[in-house]
């Protein structure tokens, strides 16, 4: 693959934040180095100087003004798709009607004393 191949790659990412679906458009989308992380470099925006401006894409233009690199985890995120043309930058509510929903999220919980440390609370026996 050439480096003006990768250049033209384009992906969509739809992922989970704060109760809203945020689907923007990124040239790079890998693994990243932290743990549990999904990494979206190089975002791609409607050019600001277009006459018809999308308040909602201008909203996510905004948001992600200085960000070089994005870290999303990888539980949040819903879909990753390689496409061939951008489309809207995007943000939807998650309401209750909606059939996509996050992942449950693992949490160790444990006994309602505190932490249970190595021997798993039960003093070593």
């Amino acid at each position: 693959m050439s480096s003006a191949d990768s250049k033209q790659r384009l992906y969509r990412v739809a992922f989970f934040n704060q109760g809203e679906v945020y689907e923007v458009f990124a040239r790079s989308v890998s693994q990243g180095a932290l743990f549990g992380f999904v990494e979206i470099e190089k975002l791609v925006f409607g050019e600001r100087s277009s006459v018809v401006i999308d308040p909602a894409e201008e909203r996510l233009a905004d948001e992600f003004a200085d960000v070089e690199r994005s870290y999303i985890p990888m539980h949040s995120v819903i879909r990753i798709d390689e496409v061939t043309r951008r489309g809207t930058a995007r943000v939807t509510s998650a309401d209750g009607d909606s059939k996509v929903r996050p992942f449950p999220v693992y949490t160790r919980q444990g006994p309602a004393g505190g932490n249970p440390g190595p021997g798993g609370g039960q003093g070593g026996r």
